[in-house]
């Protein structure tokens, strides 16, 4: 990574459940200040952040199925309509990692095929989170590979609500076991400039984080951030 380049990988993520909607502004205000990537919030958020970027290269970014993956496909597939609608540019679907624990991995095919296919018609960057702190390394392994048989743009290990968020070891799996093209996410916890880092060294070409301010700052020499509660 290029000194001063970390902006440009950061997802700045506002998925508190008490998010107001001055919150969202200032979130979509400080993406448009420091140039971050992304910003990332949950759906009914989507046309608020329309209002405050128009014009603006930083993409706006929700979740679906969010955080538990359990919804009906139909379900998640409507959410997605409806966001592409909305003006979202990205959508963070939230695998339903339940069947493939149960061995469900045909049920996991037919649902990450269907989104993705429905994703890529909507020109919508899809990024599917499989919360590997539930999964072993054989699951993890299927779900990266899942992921790449559906054509999806990038794999996401956690949603950052689970008992664990963003791995070093996480992303480096999914790394060096990528059999082309598809990029990896990490979020859940990322609170420091090291931790960013060392995600990024290990594969990770987006980060997302409540902190991304923060990490910018640090980044440019500022003080070090005191860590955030949260995504």
């Amino acid at each position: 990574m290029q000194p001063g380049a970390l902006a440009s990988y950061l997802d700045s993520t506002n998925l508190r459940l008490d998010a107001t909607d001055a919150d969202l502004r200032l979130l979509c205000a400080d993406a448009r200040r420091h140039a971050l990537a992304a910003v990332m919030l949950y759906p009914s958020g989507v046309p608020l952040a329309c209002t405050v970027l128009p014009g603006s290269p930083v993409r706006i970014g929700t979740v679906i199925g969010f955080p538990h993956g359990r919804s009906t496909v139909a379900s998640k597939e409507a959410e997605i309509r409806a966001m592409a609608v909305a003006g979202a540019h990205e959508v963070d679907i939230v695998m339903n990692y339940g069947d493939l624990r149960e061995g469900r991995r045909a049920a996991v095919a037919a649902e990450l095929g269907r989104l993705g296919t429905v994703a890529r018609a909507l020109r919508l960057l899809a990024k599917v989170i499989v919360e590997t702190c539930y999964l072993d390394r054989n699951q993890k392994l299927a779900a990266l590979a899942l992921c790449e048989d559906a054509g999806v743009d990038f794999i996401k290990p956690s949603t950052g609500f689970g008992t664990a968020g963003a791995t070093v070891d996480d992303v480096k799996l999914f790394a060096d076991h990528r059999r082309g093209t598809i990029h990896i996410k990490a979020a859940g916890g990322i609170k420091t400039l090291a931790q960013a880092r060392a995600l990024i060294a290990a594969g990770a070409e987006r980060l997302g984080t409540s902190n991304a301010v923060a990490l910018v700052l640090e980044e440019a020499g500022g003080s070090a951030p005191s860590p955030a509660g949260g995504y």
